[in-house]
């Protein structure tokens, strides 16, 4: 058993603290999305069916952000649920994510809020995709609806989600929909994608001004050592999962979104060449991993350092943390968890203390949720869900993330809580 020291170091006091999740993870029955009909044809490990049921459940979760103290709540829109058919809003369901937003706004609680989440409506689907010329039109009309009928109850605004990862893996690796292997698509949904941004950039600042309005990259550390091709493709792994969308729209940014998990470290493995970007092999190419964690992923605290002062120095914008988590096994004794927020922040406070402008640390994730291809496997809640039962159970790390946002310290959550093993 352990006992961990006392550090008094403060975050500045206006520091958003909160969890974060996707609406396709934890509501449950969106079957008018493109990624329901993915798992109908048995691309995923298991399907989401009803999920965490948040769409009824939701003031029950909320009641646990209450507990939890977070100030903020980063959330998405389901666009299939608002958008069911093409240009044919459902005011049942805009007037349901305003009950939502209104919720947590009753509850002093800050909205960020995600439009597109990976999922698109499956008429979008089957007409368009992003690599349609019209996409970008199409798309930013769902946003000003969102806008004129919800921007109210919206804080801050994440227009697109890490949208190179369903990019890559969805018109390269042909892993996620539309499950495309072809170079020209990819690219013309990457400008799509760009441009729509931009325009719904220009229509939320139309009618708020005000309003804090970007997009969240993966920006995991990529570890750039040695001059081979090893070292080389770590680079380029940067370059495409930051620089390639991000100097599209770098004039366009209020602020930059950090979803970081882990380091990306490239290896070569002669035996594998071939292309299975499901199991991160890109013709002998793959990511080195951990076979202790569930997900095989490295764990790297000092990692959220050197992206938040490299993010700092690129684009000098306010920086928020939009996702932060770790993948573990069922169970609600989760030290590990601790452990990680616990090293995460002290590197966060590093950053702080040098002067990166860090507005915020949203947690991964709220709930235990439904991991995409992955299925139910991974759990990355503070909350630990039941599936059959769909009770929730706060787990140890949950009371630890709570006084560690209660107290505004970064090590302060374990001062006087034993680490058993």
């Amino acid at each position: 058993m352990k006992t961990k020291t006392k550090n008094n170091l403060k975050f500045p006091k206006d520091f958003l603290w909160g969890t974060a999740t996707s609406a396709y993870q934890i509501e449950g029955n969106n079957s008018n999305s493109d990624w329901w009909r993915w798992e109908e044809k048995g691309k995923t490990k298991e399907k989401s069916g009803r999920a965490c049921d948040y769409w009824h459940k939701f003031k029950e979760d909320h009641n646990l952000l209450e507990e939890l103290g977070v100030n903020s709540y980063r959330l998405s829109l389901e666009w299939a649920s608002i958008e069911p058919a093409e240009n044919c809003f459902s005011r049942e369901n805009l007037d349901y994510y305003r009950k939502i937003l209104k919720d947590l706004k009753s509850r002093k609680i800050k909205t960020v809020v995600t439009l597109w989440h990976w999922t698109s409506p499956l008429w979008f689907a089957d007409k368009y995709g992003f690599h349609h010329k019209k996409s970008s039109e199409i798309f930013s009309r769902y946003c000003q609806k969102v806008r004129d009928e919800l921007g109210d109850w919206i804080d801050i605004y994440v227009v697109f989600n890490e949208p190179m990862v369903p990019l890559g893996m969805g018109y390269l690796g042909g892993a996620f929909p539309p499950g495309y292997k072809n170079p020209f698509k990819f690219y013309r949904a990457l400008s799509n994608i760009a441009r729509a941004y931009i325009k719904v950039y220009e229509i939320i600042h139309q009618k708020y001004p005000q309003s804090q309005v970007g997009i969240s990259y993966l920006y995991n550390w990529y570890e750039e050592k040695g001059f081979g091709p090893v070292g080389l493709l770590n680079k380029i792994s940067q370059w495409f999962r930051i620089d390639l969308l991000g100097n599209k729209i770098k004039d366009h940014q209020d602020y930059i979104g950090i979803d970081y998990y882990r380091i990306g470290r490239m290896k070569f493995n002669r035996r594998r060449i071939k292309l299975d970007a499901k199991n991160q092999n890109y013709f002998g190419f793959t990511v080195e991993e951990d076979k202790k964690n569930v997900m095989k992923w490295i764990t790297y605290p000092e990692g959220i350092y050197k992206v938040l002062k490299e993010a700092q120095e690129k684009y000098k914008l306010p920086i928020y943390i939009l996702e932060n988590g770790l993948p573990t096994n069922i169970g609600l004794d989760d030290w590990q968890r601790i452990d990680f927020i616990e090293s995460h922040l002290k590197f966060v406070k590093k950053a702080l203390s040098e002067g990166v402008d860090v507005k915020g640390y949203f947690h991964w994730s709220l709930l235990d949720n439904y991991e995409w291809l992955y299925g139910y496997g991974p759990r990355f809640g503070l909350v630990e869900m039941n599936y059959k039962t769909l009770e929730r159970k706060p787990r140890k790390s949950f009371y630890a993330y709570k006084k560690m946002i209660s107290e505004n310290s970064n090590l302060s959550a374990s001062e006087s809580i034993m680490h058993t093993k």
